[in-house]
């Protein structure tokens, strides 16, 4: 079960740092009708990008101790 949580952590996690990968670089080009939040806030973008990746990272090394 445990290994079940890490997989869907990485999974949930991959899709937020998609979401506002997309916002950020469809709100740098100027395709705002594109961009999921409509380029709300670039800081924001960047914030959650970091948070994401980091909890990324926690996962797949929990993930690996796993038995």
């Amino acid at each position: 079960m445990p290994k079940v949580l890490c997989l869907i952590g990485m999974v949930l996690a991959i899709l937020v740092f998609l979401i506002f990968l997309a916002d950020l670089v469809f709100g740098l080009s100027g395709m705002l009708d594109y961009a999921p939040l409509r380029g709300a806030n670039y800081i924001m973008d960047i914030v959650f990008m970091l948070s994401s990746g980091a909890l990324i990272y926690l996962a797949y090394a929990t993930f690996r101790e796993q038995k």
